[in-house]
């Protein structure tokens, strides 16, 4: 079959690989009909994530249609249109009976490395390093799902593929990030980050209550999309100060809530954020926490931090003392995703979100390549790219 596969730095290909096979009971294998690129693929792109393997098959946001089960499964069928969620797990453990999806103690066979660089291992994940599993990602013809009873949704209505195939990560990722925000009416948000995942933070932002989104971005039509779609506020950080403005916004106050939608590929301005390319390029820091550091000033005294954005070691400079001195409380984590897929799903079936306005890509795979850079690149006014395998 063909897939999109990684040779490191820069370097993405179509190729032809094996096609899965059913390895466990508990397995079902997808034809996949629509995959998408993330922003965290181009972590991987950039060569950021560690233990990647030239040949690993990328891409952690497919849906398709059913065409093998295991023995064991359940819940599925040969036929049934399913979206499939980027954590892989067992349904079985502590953290998933607790809705820790996430932090599946059991879907990552190669939990020892996780272990040795974090203490834990986290959920085993879809094309996303040998540290999370090893497994084959999305951005293929076909895909095996393991523990298929727990993560993939059915699609039972004639809703598009693009419709919902952002169930798989970005639509419950920015609203993860809006719920870990602790949201109360009447409450500012600052969402750091105006690509796929911060979109979906603003728009839930403002179903969760929240009186006054302001969107933080320096490319021109994502701040356009947040605003038209989201009606965020908007700061181009090229143009004006960010503290500055958001505490004219608030009254000195600051947010009540901020979101980094960002994560370790921060661009910024100024010594601060070329210190930290420098210091990346050297291998002196794995993160460039320019928005971690904004965030902390800018949010208000008690406020909420909450971190979607993909982080992947060591951030230099972190203000420790300003995050403790005024009472920020921290909420981050991988999203999890098979918490939200029902209540998402219904939002979207009511017609109250269509997460399709973030697409303005969509091509056959064997453009992957291309558009790995162009969106990279943020060429061509992309900010979301389908791919069809």
């Amino acid at each position: 079959m063909r897939a999109l596969t990684w040779h490191g730095k820069h370097d993405i290909r179509v190729e032809d690989v094996p096609r899965p096979e059913i390895v466990n009971p508990n397995d079902a294998i997808i034809e996949v009909t629509a995959t998408a690129i993330c922003g965290s693929d181009l972590h991987l792109y950039h060569g950021r994530v560690p233990s990647m393997r030239e040949g690993d098959v990328l891409g952690h946001e497919p849906m398709g249609e059913v065409v093998e089960v295991g023995s064991g499964v359940e819940t599925l069928d040969v036929g049934d249109r399913v979206v499939v969620p980027f954590t892989i797990s067992c349904g079985s453990c502590w953290f998933c009976q607790n809705d820790l999806y996430s932090l599946c103690d059991n879907s990552n066979p190669n939990a020892e490395l996780a272990r040795e660089v974090m203490g834990h291992s986290p959920a085993g994940l879809y094309g996303y390093s040998h540290m999370m599993g090893g497994y084959a990602g999305g951005q293929a013809e076909y895909l095996r799902v393991p523990y298929a009873d727990v993560g993939p949704v059915k699609i039972e209505s004639d809703l598009s593929d693009e419709q919902v195939l952002f169930l798989s990560d970005i639509f419950p990722t920015g609203h993860m990030a809006a719920e870990n925000a602790d949201i109360d009416e009447h409450d500012t948000v600052a969402v750091w980050g105006c690509g796929p995942v911060g979109q979906f933070a603003v728009q839930s932002a403002d179903m969760l209550g929240a009186d006054r989104v302001v969107a933080i971005d320096r490319v021109p039509e994502r701040l356009a999309m947040a605003r038209d779609h989201g009606g965020a506020e908007t700061i181009n950080y090229e143009e004006e100060d960010v503290y500055d403005r958001l505490m004219e916004l608030t009254g000195d106050r600051g947010p009540d809530s901020c979101i980094d939608a960002v994560g370790t590929d921060a661009h910024g301005t100024g010594v601060v954020a070329t210190s930290d390319r420098v210091k990346q390029r050297l291998n002196l820091e794995d993160d460039r926490p320019t928005v971690l550091r904004e965030a902390i000033r800018c949010c208000r005294k008690g406020g909420t931090l909450s971190v979607p954005g993909v982080y992947v070691g060591r951030a230099d400079n972190f203000p420790m003392g300003p995050l403790m001195n005024k009472g920020i409380t921290v909420k981050t984590g991988q999203t999890h995703v098979q918490r939200y897929l029902g209540p998402l799903l219904d939002q979207i079936e009511s017609g109250n979100i269509d997460p399709s306005f973030v697409v303005t890509h969509d091509a056959p795979l064997e453009d992957g390549p291309e558009l790995y850079e162009t969106f990279n690149d943020k060429e061509d006014d992309c900010i979301k790219v389908v791919l069809r395998p």
